[in-house]
């Protein structure tokens, strides 16, 4: 060490064993004590050479050849190795796979779900089929845990690992290599792929080519690239692709299990899949590919066979047996357990057959499967069980080397430990390159062993645990920041714990994981408040607030509450001194949205004035762009239609004028991205609404070719939020414009999106359409009550921006089937909402349709009903909306024509009809020209 260089020399009964066996080991071959075998066996192949005089030793030692690899990889073949409980009572359920096997391999992809409680033996009918299986297929194994919820990806990545052959301590670019010779060899044409891959993976070199995308456009990419990769491996060879315990699953996990599953009918795939039955459901049953296999509990001809290969056949261990069966339920797990608890405790021994010991009356049994493993844990050595509890509190699985990390013992004792719990079957060890791996025997072991932590040392351990992690992990810690957010949040370290759910925060987000984006910002908000109250507190609540708004405003609802207050509480945050002025123009932004969502318009449109004046006063022409589409539509929902035309113009001008790589606004904070991107999702919404926009001012052509440019950009896009958000506008255009068979096309094409991005705000939107297509063109007065249940959905999610047009609808679809006193009722409601939320685009219609519902009363309402239409031809001038002065324009001319003022009629019809150069193709534009010509003959 140092300058001058020491030699070491081994020594001990250890290595003087190590030599004693090279001395006895076969030319060319390895040979192995004892100790060893029991380490290693099942990993490799041994053949015994019998009892050999050691020097050194006054006993015999059995040694033994290594002869080549054993078969097995896994926790379950590890604890074959030592010697499974008789496999029994599930003959049905293997023929079934094996079914599912032959149609995967003839070409017809298949799914089977294996579905029980805890214990019942999900993972072992698995380890059983496939080891008898498993012979031509590529066999890829994903495995939830209990904490997977708020780790986006987590199992997804470990398949890709497996698949890519990573190991834990690749470097970056070596894995980077890994990947690119895999795809190279499968097929050159799927090198598309790589750039997601990396992303996904965290291995991107230098600056990331994916930082700008919209989250939703690269989730659903980097899905559909494993989804490719898979399917184009098992043209080489059939796949079983196995993911346990679906109950504990990250809802980007979800998703590519939903894109597989739809996609491998005709592909040799088989997907095992495993869940406890009340904890988890999925879309799959009605899929003809589909199988469901639910694992009841063992029958007593089953557990009795199970018991007996446990016990032996003794008569003496008759009662044993029966008492077992009973508490157990036949759940094998509990069996087990219950087996190994009765040896520990003293009831049984085992010594070449199993005897009762103590009397059964005597013996205390406790009455549930955590109960026997509580009794099993209180019973090791107090360093044995304290090593149990630190395992527990790393994870269910856990490599030696933060083991050692963590835990301050000598390797030799913290070896002997690991044994000794490996051969209590607590725990399994897992073969892994470069490091060993260990996993508990079920989840139950690992939660008990947890909670049996007292909380104030279990928070000290948690942030011990994460010390070890960032020091061991320095050089790939983007790989571990979920599992670094779950231990500091958990610890008494309440910087870190911010820290790190930020950045996991953050993470989640730009994989478009918005419920485990909303975790993460949670618990950091609940743990930022045990710190003082100064400037860096502040920074990080702000931090906070940027990088979770998306995910929150998607989850929580466009509108809610919560999305508008944590807006505005960003904004008042931004405000403080030395705050980027980046920062304060996304929280105003984004509070103009949640002000619009809402339905208050005015507030929105002095929000987005001052969005745009400090992006003015810093010449920066993105957001200026941005500011200037949150005016135009803040003004064309307040009825000023020309104004808000000049503002969509703007904006699109500023696009269309933009670089393309400079279309993505990015937050300079290293942990955070600005949720406001002017991309595609932007542009369509600019589109949509000026179609809109346009039709009111009176230019139904221009309307449809902006409509059109809206679904040019969907397309470009290949992103289902901007195909949703157009099918949206589409349908509320087409509805507006009184086209019933392509609102209801689109109304059915968004409520399916919407339902897949969990978009409940645009989905009840689409129900309360598709209940109109039901009343007015169908027929069916169902859907009165189709639309009311979607209006408070609508409602519910915080929403009132549209209000006035759906209750339109409404009102329209209750007047056709002659419940006019209903259809009154929501008309007055709809006055009201727009004098609240000063909603004044569908102003002149709501004084139409109340004009119409009167006259639908009875002619003896043609007086009464002729003051409503005038007053909507006085707001529909004023707002120079020559749409809607057409459509009331022909309604007063029909009540005049049917009170003898035919002449009155014929004037007002021609002079408004006369102003229109564009659209005759158009229902309203045709109506107006079929009165105008009636009333002129």
């Amino acid at each position: 060490t140092g300058g001058g260089h020491t030699e070491y020399t081994p020594i001990g009964h250890t290595t003087n064993l190590a030599s004693r066996m090279q001395a006895v080991a076969p030319i060319g071959s390895i040979a192995v004590a004892e100790p060893t075998r029991k380490l290693c066996e099942g990993y490799f192949a041994l053949k015994a050479l019998g009892p050999t005089k050691v020097k050194g030793l006054a006993e015999p030692l059995n040694v033994y050849e290594v002869t080549g690899l054993g078969p097995l990889r896994t926790r379950l073949q590890r604890a074959a190795g030592r010697g499974l409980t008789k496999f029994v009572g599930r003959d049905r359920e293997m023929v079934a796979l094996a079914h599912a096997a032959e149609q995967a391999q003839a070409g017809h992809g298949q799914i089977v779900a294996a579905i029980a409680i805890a214990g019942a033996g999900k993972s072992r009918l698995f380890f059983e089929f496939k080891a008898k299986n498993h012979s031509g297929w590529m066999v890829l194994e994903a495995f939830s845990v209990s904490h997977g919820k708020a780790s986006a990806y987590l199992p997804v990545t470990d398949l890709l690992h497996i698949y890519f052959d990573i190991q834990s301590d690749d470097d970056p670019r070596k894995r980077r290599e890994k990947v690119a010779g895999k795809i190279a060899i499968l097929d050159r044409s799927l090198e598309d792929t790589l750039l997601y891959l990396f992303a996904l993976l965290g291995i991107v070199e230098g600056e990331d080519p994916l930082a700008q995308m919209d989250a939703q456009v690269k989730k659903r990419r980097t899905l559909d690239a494993i989804k490719r990769i898979l399917l184009r491996e098992s043209l080489n060879q059939p796949l079983m692709v196995i993911f346990e315990d679906l109950h504990w699953i990250d809802e980007q996990t979800q998703e590519f299990l939903n894109l597989l599953a739809d996609s491998l009918a005709n592909a040799k795939v088989l997907l095992l899949v495993n869940y406890r039955p009340d904890e988890y459901s999925h879309r799959w049953v009605s899929k003809t590919y589909y199988t469901q296999l639910r694992l009841d509990p063992l029958g007593k001809e089953s557990a009795d066979e199970m018991l007996s290969a446990l016990l032996g056949d003794s008569p003496d261990l008759a009662p044993l047996k029966k008492l077992i069966i009973e508490r157990t339920e036949g759940n094998p797990l509990f069996m087990e357990e219950m087996y190994q608890a009765m040896l520990e405790d003293g009831v049984i021994a085992r010594n070449g057959a199993v005897k009762l010991v103590k009397p059964l009356q005597s013996a205390r049994i406790p009455t549930t499967v955590q109960g026997v493993l509580a009794a099993r844990i209180d019973r090791l050595p107090s360093d044995t069980k304290q090593l149990l509890q630190t395992l527990s509190v790393i994870g269910r699985e856990f490599p030696i080397s933060l083991v050692r990390a963590v835990e301050p013992k000598s390797d030799a004792e913290l070896d002997r430990m690991l044994n000794d719990l490996q051969l209590g079957e607590f725990i399994y060890e897992q073969p892994a390159v470069g490091d060993t791996e260990y996993i508990f025997k079920h989840a139950l072991t690992q939660d008990v062993a947890y909670n049996s932590v007292l909380q104030e040392r279990r928070k000290l351990m948690h942030e011990r645990i994460g010390a070890r992690m960032e020091a061991l992990y320095a050089d790939r810690l983007e790989d571990h920041i979920a599992n670094l957010a779950r231990h500091y949040a958990r610890s008494a370290n309440p910087a870190k714990a911010v820290e790190y759910c930020l950045r996991a925060c953050q993470q989640s987000t730009d994989r478009a994981s918005f419920a485990e984006a909303v975790g993460h910002f949670e618990t950091a908000l609940a743990r930022l408040h045990e710190l003082p109250d100064d400037d860096r507190r502040a920074e990080l609540e702000l931090d906070l607030r940027n990088a979770a708004h998306m995910a929150l405003v998607t989850l929580k609802g466009y509108g809610s509450r919560e999305g508008e207050q944590s807006a505005a509480r960003a904004v008042e945050l931004s405000r403080r001194p030395g705050v980027s002025w980046k920062k304060s123009w996304i929280r105003i932004y984004n509070l103009s949205l949640s002000a619009w969502i809402r339905g208050s318009i005015s507030k929105q449109s002095e929000l987005a004035a001052q969005a745009l004046e400090i992006a003015e006063q810093h010449g920066n022409e993105e957001r200026i762009a941005q500011s200037f589409y949150q005016l135009a539509v803040s003004q064309m929902f307040a009825g000023k239609f020309e104004l808000a035309e000049k503002y969509f113009e703007r904006a699109i001008s500023l696009h269309e004028t933009m670089p393309e790589e400079t279309t993505g606004l990015t937050s300079e904070h290293n942990t955070t991205r600005d949720v406001v991107v002017l991309d595609s999702f932007t542009t369509g919404a600019v589109f949509g609404f000026l179609s809109q926009n346009l039709w009111s001012l009176g230019f139904p052509d221009r309307a449809a070719r902006r409509m059109d440019a809206a679904f040019a950009v969907a397309r470009v896009s290949d992103s289902k939020a901007v195909e949703e958000s157009v099918h949206t506008w589409a349908m509320l255009f087409f509805s507006l414009v009184r086209e019933q068979e392509q609102t209801r096309e689109h109304a059915a094409a968004v409520v399916t999106l919407a339902t897949e991005l969990r978009n409940p705000f645009r989905r009840a939107l689409a129900e309360l359409h598709l209940g109109w297509f039901d009343s007015v063109a169908r027929g069916q007065s169902e859907g009165i009550a189709r639309m009311q249940h979607a209006l408070a959905d609508f409602r519910a999610t915080g929403s009132l921006v549209s209000t006035p047009p759906c209750l339109l609808l409404i009102a329209q679809a209750q007047c056709l089937f002659g419940r006019h006193d209903e259809a009154l009722i929501t008309i007055e409601e709809t006055f009201e909402v727009v004098e609240k939320t000063d909603q004044r685009a569908f102003e002149a219609e709501v004084y139409r349709t109340k004009g119409e519902l009167l006259l639908a009363q009875g002619g003896a309402n043609a007086t009464e009903a002729e003051q409503p239409f005038r007053t909507a031809i006085e707001i529909a001038r004023r707002q120079k909306a020559k749409g809607w002065e057409l459509r009331v324009t022909t309604s007063l001319a029909r009540l005049l024509r049917d009170t003898n003022r035919r002449d009155e009629a014929r004037a007002m019809l021609a002079d408004i009809y006369s102003w229109f150069t564009e659209g005759f193709d158009t229902a309203d534009l045709k109506d107006a020209k079929a009165l105008l010509d009636e009333l002129s003959h």
